[in-house]
């Protein structure tokens, strides 16, 4: 199957000072091992055998596209205001090709073989990837990630997500109304109610059990793809990540 891949280049309103500490104004420019880091998500799409054509998504799409690589298969659009208003305008339009892979341009140690392994279990109306913490601790003991802790062990997000088709209209509407919250995973199975949510603090219910809850209330089928490789939990999105994903690319992590 061949997936259309979005990626997510955009800016949170205001000043960005990850992004001036680094000398631009522009988060996805921020330089990691000596390039700018939204061409190496780019570039690991590129390389998938599992991603049919790359469509980027920025704010300034002009001054994105000048830092990307020179193929045909990849494309700078304007993005929307917020990552749900995006996501929801390819939903309802009709060009949009099904299906999606969705990630980031601050997934700067994303590679093609972690691409095509989420691809290829990527079997629910959505599938989001994840890594689990026994995996990436054991690999970066020092490494600060979010944990969403489950039943049966605590996970990070991959920035992965696979889209199979316009129905996930209705998981994004969801997602939009807890965007701007910072606890949003526990937000969204709050929603469940608070049963749900005290066993899922308890770490009672797992994972799947969860996503299955959160699915069956939107009439959707939503897994959680595990990958093996840990570099899919690390992205640099504050000082530390940077410093961590300079230091996996330059061999000394």
């Amino acid at each position: 199957m061949s997936y259309t891949a979005i990626l997510l280049a955009g800016q949170r309103p205001g000043r960005d000072s990850f992004a001036a500490e680094h000398g631009t104004d522009l988060k996805a420019l921020i330089p990691v091992g000596g390039e700018p880091m939204v061409r190496r998500p780019v570039r690991a799409l590129l390389d998938s055998e599992s991603i049919g054509k790359i469509i980027v998504l920025a704010q300034q799409p002009k001054r994105i596209a000048a830092v990307l690589p020179k193929d045909k298969r990849v494309s700078v659009r304007t993005s929307e205001g917020t990552i749900a208003e995006t996501l929801l305008a390819l939903c309802f339009d009709k060009k949009t090709q099904w299906p999606l892979l969705v990630t980031t341009a601050d997934h700067a140690l994303l590679d093609a073989a972690t691409i095509d392994e989420f691809c290829r279990a990527a079997d629910a109306d959505i599938a989001i990837g994840v890594v689990e913490r026994t995996i990436l601790i054991r690999r970066f003991p020092n490494a600060k990630r979010t944990w969403l802790k489950f039943r049966g062990g605590a996970f990070t997000g991959a920035n992965l997500f696979a889209l199979q088709s316009p129905k996930v209209a209705a998981a994004i509407e969801l997602w939009r109304t807890v965007e701007n919250d910072r606890k949003k995973g526990w937000r969204v199975i709050s929603l469940l109610g608070p049963m749900v949510l005290v066993g899922t603090v308890l770490r009672l219910l797992a994972i799947d059990s969860v996503l299955a809850m959160i699915g069956r209330k939107l009439g959707l089928s939503i897994r959680a793809v595990r990958l093996s490789n840990p570099l899919a939990g690390v992205d640099v999105d504050k000082a530390a990540d940077h410093e961590l994903a300079e230091a996996i690319l330059a061999g000394r992590a």
